[in-house]
């Protein structure tokens, strides 16, 4: 099963959907904690619905589950951990949340992403998640976008 993963950051809303419309995305599922800041610009919670169903045909999917804590998150971006120490946590957060009993492989049944900020997936969440549900059930083919 292959799963892409996406970040807005840096990325102008042409090129952000043209990469999704490039890859035929059908659903994102969006794993930020916040999703309405002014600073998620067109990836906004109800703009970014709207612009998916328009220019992809996609679906939206908001699932706070797949996303840190706001205490690892500031603490993370505080410097209190390094980005390895971020990791372990994450992964600690996700076993004890069991997200592999608690989101459904059908999720990934069409050409689905997971959506976060970072530009880039090496410092970013998704990759983990990713990561670890590639542990937990095998056969995901992840892409980064």
């Amino acid at each position: 099963m292959r799963v892409y993963t996406i970040g807005f950051s840096q990325k102008s809303a042409e090129e952000f959907f043209g990469k999704l419309q490039d890859v035929g995305i059908k659903r994102l599922i969006d794993i930020r904690l916040n999703n309405t800041s002014q600073l998620a610009g067109f990836t906004k919670r109800d703009d970014l619905a709207f612009f998916l169903n328009r220019l992809c045909g996609a679906e939206y999917i908001h699932e706070p589950l797949l996303a840190p804590t706001q205490k690892l998150f500031d603490d993370y971006r505080k410097k209190q951990y390094t980005w390895e120490e971020f990791e372990q946590k994450f992964l600690e957060l996700m076993a004890e949340r069991k997200i592999e009993e608690r989101i459904s492989k059908d999720l990934f049944s069409v050409p689905t992403v997971l959506l976060c900020s970072e530009n880039s997936a090496t410092h970013c969440h998704r990759r983990l998640v990713l990561e670890y549900l590639q542990e937990k059930w095998g056969g995901l083919e992840v892409l980064h976008l």
